[in-house]
């Protein structure tokens, strides 16, 4: 337990054979009481390499999306009593070592939601980040912004951590299709913050790593709509 509170860390992974394993190694066990990997329906040995390194696996047994996938581990969490949900990148490009970063703002009982930041990071450096992701990332919070009516710096880093009763308020209804893909996240952050959950934002890394390696699966324009549609969809009440 961190500070009084059992903490779950959830990976959702997709043919990350080689990263997934470093990803488990570096979560501070002393800190994370369980590290959960979510397989979505990959093809090489993500699950068996995840599994051996000290993780526990759930199969999903077909690629049903990033968002299907953090669902299936949010319901896991929840049906095994975890009072906090860390989320991080399943291809290695966060920093599980900088998790009690997102905790103390929650175990101090300063926040409900911490997002992680790259952008409050002063000696920041994203690595081989994608130009189109750099742009994609810095007009995103923007309009986010705009929506959520709270200024913030980020909005599309899964590296955040929050108390399981986000995930139990009826009004915030993650089983809707239209959320299977990258949707779900800035779903969940915006409806927290429209309900009046505590969000805070702490400094974290966030570093891409050569192309030659897999830099992202986000595809330009797809991916962009995809990050976008929560924006659009509750900025016009189209949905709820």
């Amino acid at each position: 337990m961190y500070k009084g509170l059992r903490v779950v860390a959830i990976a959702p992974v997709l043919d990350e054979e080689v990263k997934i394993t470093k990803v488990v190694e570096r979560m501070p066990r002393d800190v994370v009481d369980e590290v959960l990997v979510i397989d979505d329906g990959s093809t090489d040995r993500s699950a068996e390499v995840a599994e051996r390194a000290g993780a526990r696996v759930i199969r999903l047994g077909a690629t049903l999306g990033v968002g299907a996938a953090l669902r299936a581990g949010y319901d896991d969490a929840r049906a095994n009593g975890f009072d906090v949900i860390v989320t991080v990148a399943g291809n290695n490009k966060d920093s599980p070592e900088e998790i009690p970063l997102l905790l103390d703002p929650i175990c101090d009982d300063q926040a409900d939601f911490v997002q992680g930041s790259r952008f409050l990071k002063p000696d920041r450096s994203f690595g081989e980040m994608p130009v189109y992701r750099r742009i994609a990332t810095r007009i995103h919070p923007i309009l986010f912004s705009l929506v959520a009516g709270k200024k913030l710096t980020e909005s599309t880093n899964g590296f955040r951590a929050f108390r399981r009763a986000i995930l139990e308020d009826e009004r915030i209804d993650l089983n809707q299709e239209w959320l299977d893909e990258y949707e779900l996240e800035p779903y969940l952050y915006l409806k927290t913050i429209r309900l009046g959950y505590r969000t805070a934002e702490v400094p974290v890394s966030k570093i891409y790593p050569p192309k030659s390696v897999g830099q992202t699966k986000m595809a330009p324009f797809v991916g962009w709509w995809s990050i976008l549609r929560p924006l659009v969809y509750m900025g016009l009440r189209i949905r709820s």
